[in-house]
């Protein structure tokens, strides 16, 4: 390991990009694993005989340790160590994900996505953190920024074509498989090319506040997950919420309280921040939901296959890129308020686009504009967000934070996906119900597919809004302009 960095200084690191490629590599595989197993999860639950009641479990095993942990996970990479938590969260990474490659059941398959989950919970915000503390230009950070930004935006899409391709052409094993070289080359590549760095002083761990918070976020996650399957009203759901709300509000009682918080409440106060919490909350609920129902679309609707879905989210993908290297450009000129508030106008127009699908749309006419609107606008998006959701923190917290708005993004996108299931199966049954219509009845499946398809408009609609919502609150909040961005380059403590 190299030295540990104890006092952070404005000199440059000579190794600072190839460490952003390791890093690179890090959260693309992070990010992609949430959505690889969207497109092959047919093909798992056919192969393994895993019921439609479990098959959910699949997606919610990783999500479940990964948001519930998070929190823990940026405190250990703070003071364990950040290169540390990265090396070991990258080989734990590895070894669950051929523990899922390999599965035979579903009860294996369950507990590899759990375990992913909680390596990724460790490594996420060891990533994000050692951008901050390796970057210390902000012009040089915010092209790094623009990298991490362009991942978190695009790598969604990333994942539904890679599955696609690894289902059609390999098997659903590969989807988690091709986790494994991926691991490893990053970790050899991390030795020479990433400093470690930690927290000083007080580096004692706030076990109540690891704990109330670990269970709380696990029974938010879950409970988020109920909505799918039992409504918002049941009695089950209603109670998994309840016990979150308990916890939640014990951490935060037990944060303001103790002299070594798990999250200092410094870090969500300051304005700049909790904008960018706040921001990516709501426009993760929007993002994760288009989508899901755009891949409903196109194979149950469009019937395409797996592979030509995932591909057609291509274009996504190469827009965030696109302008997450304009927008780490513009950062250190125009600073980040209105290159995201631009960018978030312009993700609601897209979204507004795609509210006007129907059963006869066509991809190139009418959904590849609207993705193309919406990609370039989130890649301003995400890149200043992952800058001024560190702006200010100190060596002692950069991981912690990280870890905030990483909760933030998986949080927003479980409750808004449960969310806009809800809206799109209440307006399908609504339209079946207004216009007569047996959904069962093979005669009427020109009917069934404008049903469906209303639901998918309804969901795009509030997903539209929650965008302009987002832009509404960080045009507001956000008063960070390029010179106090630039005035943070050296890390300093937080006041």
């Amino acid at each position: 390991m190299s030295a540990v960095t104890t006092n952070p200084t404005t000199e440059l690191d000579p190794n600072r990009w190839r460490a952003l490629l390791v890093i690179a590599i890090a959260q693309l595989m992070v990010v992609l694993d949430a959505s690889i197993v969207n497109i092959a999860l047919p093909s798992i639950q056919a192969d393994l005989g895993i019921s439609d009641a479990n098959r959910q479990w699949v997606i919610t095993g990783y999500t479940l340790a990964f948001g519930g942990l998070l929190l823990l996970g940026g405190r250990i990479a703070d003071f364990w160590g950040r290169k540390r938590a990265f090396m070991t969260g990258l080989l734990g990474f590895a070894g669950a994900s051929a523990l899922g490659g390999v599965a035979q059941n579903q009860e294996m398959l369950f507990g590899a996505r759990a375990l992913q989950g909680v390596f990724a919970a460790l490594l996420a915000p060891a990533a994000l953190s050692l951008i901050s503390v390796t970057f210390t230009d902000s012009k040089e950070r915010a092209k790094a920024f623009g990298v991490y930004g362009g991942l978190s935006a695009g790598g969604a899409a990333i994942g539904l074509i890679l599955g696609g391709v690894l289902t059609q052409y390999a098997s659903w094993h590969w989807c988690l498989l091709v986790n494994v070289p991926i691991a490893i080359l990053a970790f050899f590549l991390a030795i020479p090319n990433v400093h470690e760095s930690k927290a000083m002083g007080d580096t004692r761990y706030d076990i109540p506040g690891a704990i109330t918070s670990s269970l709380g976020l696990v029974s938010l996650v879950y409970g988020i997950t109920q909505v799918g399957e039992l409504g918002w009203s049941d009695p089950t759901t209603l109670a998994w919420f309840g016990a979150s709300l308990v916890l939640l509000a014990s951490f935060f009682v037990i944060e303001s309280r103790t002299t070594h918080p798990l999250l200092p409440m410094k870090i969500l106060l300051n304005r700049n921040r909790g904008a960018s919490y706040l921001t990516s909350f709501i426009v993760g609920a929007g993002l994760f939901g288009m989508f899901l129902f755009l891949a409903y679309f196109f194979q149950g609707i469009l019937q395409y296959s797996p592979i030509k879905a995932g591909l057609l989210f291509l274009p996504f993908s190469v827009g965030v890129g696109i302008s997450a290297g304009i927008a780490s450009q513009a950062l250190p000129r125009y600073g980040p308020r209105y290159v995201s508030f631009i960018g978030l106008i312009m993700a609601t127009v897209g979204m507004l686009l795609l509210t006007q699908l129907e059963p006869a749309s066509s991809y190139v006419s009418d959904i590849l504009p609207a993705l193309m609107v919406l990609s370039l606008g989130m890649g301003l998006v995400f890149v200043p967000i992952s800058a001024t959701a560190l702006f200010g923190v100190g060596n002692h917290d950069a991981g912690v934070a990280s870890a905030v708005l990483n909760t933030a993004q998986q949080i927003g996108g479980a409750l808004g996906t449960a969310l806009l299931n809800t809206v799109a199966v209440t307006a399908t049954a609504n339209y079946f119900k207004t216009n007569m219509i047996d959904p069962t009845d093979p005669a009427n499946a020109g009917a069934v597919a404008f049903g469906l398809t209303d639901g998918f408009v309804a969901a795009f609609t509030w997903s539209a809004g929650f965008m302009i919502v987002g832009a509404i609150i960080w045009v507001f909040m956000i008063n960070a302009d390029k010179d106090t961005l630039a005035a943070n380059d050296a890390p300093v403590h937080v006041g």
